[in-house]
């Protein structure tokens, strides 16, 4: 297949500021639509009480860990894939991308059994009570029912952006993002002569929004792309592209799993401090995730510029794109942490009107994104590693931070210091992997680079 064709190596031409630009700058639409989808549910659920707001809290780790799981999936699939059309194969490109859509269903089948059947005594373990936990079963069972139609639609979004296409999937999230908001009023509160449902019409209003965005997306992947063959596939070929997936994506997972793991730990010791507490930093992880925005819609196209340059055996754009991502991301965590430290207090009444948990969300906004330059710096790493086929060094990476930094400085903050020692480990954790990541990465890519004369990836002149 040509290189000019909409599947080919299309990331391997323009320069390299340029190419992350036109692709970051459509996922920008699309990540600010994944966390309004998020917020939207915080806000809508935070008007019906602290308990509510506190259930979603409880649930926010246990969500992340299925995320973390399909994230790895969808940075395996979309490094082998953006591989693959990066040497212009685009028949290897369809079949790995109809066979990590099978594994992401098996996979979700799995989790959501073991979920259902584990609801009370997971959530008793990171520190729900009995108040509390009848409204955790109502929200997550419902979750775990729909929860395919979160993981396939995203590993169908990476994929396509692997083409270099960050158009579409940015235009699906935000279907998905606005028919969330217009359900979720309908399904909490009983607007237009539906009942009201409280916490579990946020679920169900979840649900119907991503299944909707997972039939659309599929129907592109397969009209549009011709990256989804419709046929019973082969059984030693799949378990050929399972291998390949996984070789990426398990480790991937793994090392992203660690982060909801480190949540629950983080949500228990949360938990020691009331309620309030646990109702302001499930609060706070979202609006978090809403000042990850700009940096996440350049990080999610990192994966697919690097896999294709890497295809294309072009590492001088590989390093070229590290130290222009790199510098963005130190500089837009400044930016953030200077606006979070002046508005904290604004951003909070946004979402509770409890002085307890206003006093508690404040002081997290303000202390906390601090360290949030340092920590994109290091995501932005592991995405570069895992892209230039290095993901046990990513692994690494990342289990330095969770298990090395993240658990022991917030465990010994929160002994010395309370709360508020939790928010200053963060902190910690954050600045000293950041450097960990970028000195990590930097190093085995120059090591690519030195023995490229002689491998079998060189560096295209």
């Amino acid at each position: 297949m040509s290189t000019d064709t909409p599947s080919g190596p299309k990331l391997t031409r323009k320069p390299v500021a340029t190419t992350l630009l036109r692709m970051a700058l459509p996922m920008l639409g699309g990540t600010f639509a994944l966390n309004a989808f998020n917020l939207t549910d915080t806000w809508f659920v935070a008007q019906l009480g602290t308990l509510p707001l506190a259930a979603m809290g409880f649930s926010f780790p246990v969500v992340m860990f299925l995320v973390s799981i399909t994230f790895g999936l969808g940075t395996g699939a979309t490094a082998v894939v953006s591989h693959a059309l990066g040497s212009s194969d685009h028949a290897l490109a369809k079949r790995i991308t109809t066979h990590a859509l099978i594994l992401s269903v098996c996979i979700v089948a799995c989790v959501s059994t073991v979920g259902l059947l584990t609801i009370d005594p997971l959530f008793r373990l990171i520190g729900a009570n009995d108040s509390v936990l009848p409204m955790i079963h109502e929200y997550m069972t419902i979750w775990y029912l729909g929860v395919v139609f979160m993981v396939v639609p995203m590993i169908a979004n990476n994929i396509i952006r692997a083409t270099g296409d960050t158009v579409l999937p940015s235009m699906i999230m935000i279907l998905s993002s606005v028919l969330n908001m217009i359900l979720d009023p309908i399904m909490i509160f009983g607007w237009m002569g539906f009942p009201s449902m409280g916490i579990r019409g946020a679920a169900l209003a979840t649900l119907i929004a991503r299944a909707v965005a997972g039939v659309v997306v599929l129907w592109c992947l397969h009209h549009r792309y011709q990256l989804l063959a419709l046929q019973i596939p082969k059984w030693h070929s799949m378990w050929q592209s399972w291998k390949e997936v996984l070789k990426i994506g398990l480790p991937s997972s793994l090392s992203s799993v660690l982060i909801p793991i480190s949540g629950a730990v983080i949500t228990y010791m949360v938990a020691q401090y009331g309620e309030e507490a646990v109702a302001a930093c499930g609060a706070a992880s979202r609006i978090e995730m809403f000042a990850f925005m700009i940096p996440m819609a350049l990080g999610v196209t990192l994966v697919p510029f690097v896999g294709q340059n890497f295809g294309a055996k072009r590492l001088d754009r590989v390093k070229e794109a590290q130290r222009i991502s790199y510098a963005f991301a130190v500089c837009f965590g400044i930016l953030v942490a200077i606006c979070f430290g002046l508005f904290a207090r604004n951003l909070a009444q946004l979402f509770s009107d409890d002085q307890e948990v206003l006093s508690i969300l404040t002081q997290y906004l303000t202390i906390v994104p601090i360290g949030y330059g340092l920590m994109e710096l290091h995501r932005y790493s592991g995405f570069f590693l895992n892209a230039i086929k290095k993901p046990l060094h990513s692994t690494g990476v990342n289990v330095t931070r969770i298990l090395v930094l993240l658990i022991p400085l917030t465990v010994a903050g929160s002994h010395y210091y309370g709360l508020s020692g939790l928010f200053w480990g963060r902190i910690a954790c954050d600045l000293i992997s950041g450097v960990v990541g970028m000195i990590w990465s930097h190093r085995v890519l120059n090591n690519l680079i030195l023995h490229s004369q002689n491998d079998e990836i060189p560096v295209a002149k």
